[in-house]
């Protein structure tokens, strides 16, 4: 699939990652509803013990001929094969990694060496995260885990 791509780094990287990706989405007229794209992220660098910092990268599907910018990159993913569990409030994100981990260790499938990913489900309100409208229960989320056979 081809996606653009945005980073954010700091205490709370994910709203600079998803900010900067929906403000070139949004120029781009890919925020007009209905929308149909998609919208991935996963932590990049992932948190290390002793600091608050980690990275957030956010992605949304484009078709061709849309140029990134200065701060959005087009990049081509490939895909894999993928155990997918439901987050139904962010406030639960952790809760649900680790149910879905668990079911993976106890599957007979083996930890994938591919991207995992979360997808944003509820992408009408991701218009409103420009105007600053944030509300962690009301995002839902569908978590890919990679896997192997």
């Amino acid at each position: 699939m081809r996606v653009a791509s945005a980073l954010g780094f700091g205490p709370e990287p994910e709203p600079i990652a998803i900010n900067t990706l929906l403000a070139w989405a949004n120029q781009q007229g890919l925020l007009t509803p209905p929308i149909n794209q998609r919208f991935f992220g996963f932590n990049n660098p992932s948190p290390s013990a002793g600091s608050p910092n980690y990275g957030y990268e956010q992605w949304i599907t484009v078709p061709e001929g849309l140029e990134g910018n200065e701060n959005v990159e087009i990049k081509q993913f490939s895909g894999g094969l993928y155990a997918v569990g439901r987050c139904e409030s962010l406030e639960n994100i952790m809760q649900d990694w680790c149910e879905l981990a668990a079911w993976q260790e106890k599957s007979e499938y083996l930890p994938g060496n591919h991207q995992w990913l979360e997808e944003i489900l509820c992408v009408d309100l991701l218009p409103g995260m420009l105007k600053g409208e944030f509300n962690p229960a009301s995002f839902v989320l569908d978590l890919y885990l990679p896997i192997n056979k």
